[in-house]
Formats: C-alpha cells, structure tokens, sequence
C-alpha cells in the first residue's frame, strides 16, 4: 500500500489530541455547564499527543478516541508509538494502529514497560498469535513490542528520558525530549524524576480538577508543582468537566495554562 495521501506534517512540533480525563467531554448524561458550553476547546476527547520528531511522527498512547483524533487532525502516518501505562482510557485504541504497518512496510514499533506489555498480550493478543499473524487482510495490527524501563533510549533521532510518576498506587512514565517533558496521570513523583525535570522549555502536566483526588494532580497541586519546577510553560492536561477553559485560564499564573484538543505547540529543532 502507498504511503497516505493526507498526511498533515507536524515537524517539530507538539500536537494535542486530547486533554480529556477518561470520561471524556461532555460526559455522557451530564447536563453541566462545561458539557453543554459550544466553546470547542471544552470539548475533550482522551489524553493523547503526537510529536513530530526528526525521524517521523511519535504517537504517545493510544485513546479509545484514537481514530477520530488522526482524522480529524489529519494525521495520516505514524511511525512509533510510546506508552505511558496500561489503563484503558490510555490503551485500548490499540487495533487502530493496524493501518500503520501497511504503509510503513514493515511492523510498527511500540515502545512500552512491562506492565503495558502483559496488558497488550492479552488484551489484544490475536494480535500476535502465530496462526493469525501474517493475516493479510488488514484486520490485525501488525506490531514489534520494545521493551523499556527507566533507562533513557533513541526513538525517532531523539534521546528519550523516561520519568517514573506516582499514580496513586499504580506506576507510571511521563517522558522528557531534550526541553519537553510529557507527565500525564500523575499525583506525585519522587526527588529524583523531579531532577529529571529541570531546565524545561515546556511541561505537560496532569490536572484533574479542583478538588483533591487519590491518582491525579488538582489545580492547587498542579499549579505548585509548575511552580516549583519552573518550566518555561506548564500546559495542563487530562482535565475533567470541573474546569471550564477560559474561567480556568483566567485564573492560572503566568506561564501556566490549560491545554485543549487540536492545539499544536511549537518545539525548538532538535539538535
């Protein structure tokens, strides 16, 4: 199969697909003002970003959302996908990878620890079932599993520093890109991933809600945490339908704002 021919090119740059929490926005059944409010940078689909990198487009995560976000942001190829953890608001848009094979011309690399690894075999494990796997209709994702820890890695002509995070008792990985750091589905981290995060250009941060929660930063916590980091820019994600967009932006401290899906961020030329 040809390479696609819509392919919306992103280089250097950091695009947006979502910045929902796993309910997404508007929640199904809700009649809230955010859920209800026309103003798309209140509608949020799963968390989830691309980067276009020297080397190709890296897809971090893998949303239930998965196939509308490339569609609607034009995104025709992806050439390597990147896990943060296994949870389902994060993972199971996995069989929509499969187009992605086709049009590289040989299996897409998936780059994930060894908890989202177990998870991936058997959840999707048709997927790499040996009488199955050279299927050769286009219905099975066609994929290589590398194996990560919390060693730093080349992915796509970029060093990739993976940052272990607390989510409540689970954990998981944001991951840093020479300026850019990439922390989603967090409530806390350890001195030494805070050492990880110094000297940043730009840093994306979980920010669920006003309120405390047990597995997520809310906006007091986020906001102490950008603070304390000092990132050039924190841009806030996996929000939930507390937090209206302008009335929450209004009330942030300079440098820190709310992220919102479709936005696109540009990053300074890897060296």
């Amino acid at each position: 199969m040809p390479p696609p021919a819509i392919n919306r090119q992103f280089p250097n740059d950091l695009i947006f697909l979502g910045t929902g929490t796993s309910h997404g926005i508007p929640v199904i059944g809700c009649g809230c003002a955010t859920c209800r409010d026309t103003n798309p940078k209140n509608k949020r689909q799963r968390c989830s970003v691309v980067l276009g990198l020297p080397e190709g487009n890296l897809l971090i995560d893998t949303t239930p959302d998965l196939r509308s976000q490339l569609l609607r942001e034009q995104i025709g190829m992806i050439h390597a996908v990147l896990y943060t953890h296994e949870h389902a608001d994060h993972l199971y848009g996995l069989d929509d990878l499969r187009i992605f094979a086709d049009y590289l011309g040989h299996d897409l690399p998936v780059y994930c620890d060894e908890s989202v690894e177990k998870r991936i075999l058997k959840s999707f494990d048709y997927a790499f079932d040996p009488a199955t796997r050279h299927y050769t209709a286009g219905g099975i994702p066609k994929l290589v599993l590398k194996r990560i820890d919390t060693r730093p890695f080349e992915l796509l002509g970029v060093r990739v520093t993976p940052i272990p995070l607390r989510h409540g008792r689970y954990s998981v990985l944001g991951f840093r890109f020479g300026n850019v750091a990439y922390c989603t589905d967090t409530n806390g981290f350890a001195e030494s991933s805070e050492a990880l995060l110094q000297e940043l250009d730009i840093l994306v941060l979980d920010c669920l809600r006003h309120r405390p929660h047990p597995t997520h930063f809310s906006v007091e916590e986020a906001v102490a945490t950008a603070l304390r980091l000092k990132p050039r820019r924190t841009l806030l994600t996996h929000l939930c339908h507390d937090l209206e967009h302008e009335t929450t932006n209004a009330s942030l401290p300079e440098g820190i704002e709310l992220a919102y899906d479709g936005q696109v961020v540009a990053l300074a030329p890897s060296p």
